[in-house]
């Protein structure tokens, strides 16, 4: 039976990392944003301990949390990989253990968040799971480290794919803000008042198209050749290491796990000092007094962003599966963005966005500029595939 309190109203946005490229997973540091692109959700209870998961354009999903005598059924069922279903049991199984209240409820989805996007839809979905049982059985006061730490679990133990934690807090907390993983557990976020209009360039994907559906295992290589760099020095991640001293067994790696763990490392450690640097320009640029000021100190932040791009492509090697050589969508899409800035001798910025090997890159371009940007790329990637990002101040939350 439903709640005839009725329908109840809840938003989680999507996310875009500002920086920080395959870093959180060996705690690192990571620049990411909540955005406007959400997943809104009416919801209310049931009393019969099922939750009813309906989603405009997906299969409707049903997780019945209780056997036949009644008793909870929240353990990782095989048959539930990949699927909501998983997550929703994750969720549930991660509230019980946890001493909080759970139950069935009904809820009525539609999502903005653009799949295969890189923009987080599957953290979208998990923070809003979160928040609709923390609203309707808690007090609706979750803190936003706890709404993506058990989002994370749901989604590496139930939904079967190996992720940092880095989508799920952008995702739950809202706003841009500068993440460090040093304590895994328990990340130390710091909030920035960052919006990339006031400098005068709007931030957008191009989504290249391509497919995500086999690249698990090019997305796993990556923590796991960052962590077997750091076993050599009996570390479990790299941050608890420094790259000369890594550097200093260059030819030891080498030989014991190949060059691309090597430059994967460096990479880390490269991006780590980009974070840290970027997050200061940023701050800087909330304080600074003049707008020329501001300016200067923008187009530090875009050379900041083209080598966190160039890192990406040169030393992370994350733009193209080794798998599907000939798709290449990503690389097209830089290399055009390139082209495009260059013939118009402007200033701007380009990289590989999220997971990387297939999807989108993320670009800066001067306002005045983005028209002509979005005809240029959707002449070789098609309609629609250039999206304008603005961030978004809230993460998942209920609609009062």
């Amino acid at each position: 039976m439903i709640d005839s309190r009725g329908f109840r109203i809840f938003s989680a946005p999507g996310r875009t990392e500002l920086a920080g490229n395959h870093t959180d997973h060996n705690n690192g540091k990571v620049l990411a944003a909540a955005i406007q692109l959400h997943i809104k959700a009416q919801a209310q209870k049931t009393d019969d301990n099922t939750v009813y998961f309906f989603s405009a354009g997906f299969p409707d999903v049903k997780v019945k949390l209780t056997d036949n005598n009644g008793k909870y059924d929240l353990q990782i069922k095989p048959k539930e990989t990949g699927i909501t279903d998983a997550l929703i049991r994750g969720i549930a199984a991660e509230f019980n253990k946890r001493g909080y209240s759970i139950g069935g409820f009904s809820a009525n989805t539609e999502s903005g968040v653009l799949p295969g996007s890189g923009l987080s839809s599957s953290a979208a979905v998990e923070t809003l799971i979160v928040r609709i049982f923390d609203s309707l059985y808690g007090e609706g006061k979750m803190s936003a480290i706890e709404i993506a730490q058990i989002s994370q679990i749901a989604e590496n133990m139930y939904f079967g794919k190996p992720c940092g934690l880095m989508d799920q807090i952008a995702c739950a907390a809202g706003g841009a803000a500068s993440i460090d993983f040093a304590n895994a557990a328990y990340p130390n976020i710091k909030n920035i008042n960052f919006d990339p209009a006031q400098a005068g360039y709007s931030l957008c994907i191009v989504n290249t198209g391509g497919s995500h559906a086999d690249l698990t295992a090019d997305y796993a290589s990556i923590p796991a050749e960052m962590k077997s760099a750091a076993a050599l020095f009996g570390k479990s991640v790299l941050r608890e290491l420094d790259k000369e001293t890594v550097i200093s067994r260059a030819a030891d790696i080498r030989k014991k796990l190949g060059d691309r763990a090597l430059l994967r490392a460096i990479h880390f450690f490269d991006e780590n000092a980009r974070v840290e640097s970027m997050t200061s320009l940023l701050i800087e640029m909330e304080n600074a007094s003049s707008g020329a000021e501001k300016q200067s100190l923008f187009t530090k932040y875009l050379d900041l962003v083209n080598e966190s791009g160039n890192s990406s492509c040169e030393l992370l090697q994350n733009i193209f599966s080794l798998n599907n050589p000939k798709s290449q969508g990503i690389a097209a899409a830089l290399a055009f963005t390139k082209d495009f800035l260059q013939k118009r001798k402007l200033k701007g910025a380009y990289r590989v966005h999220g997971g990387g090997f297939a999807g989108t890159i993320q670009a800066y371009i001067p306002m005045e500029a983005m028209n002509a940007y979005r005809s240029f790329m959707e002449a070789v990637f098609g309609g629609k595939t250039v999206t304008e990002l603005r961030i978004r101040h809230e993460g998942a939350i209920e609609i009062k």
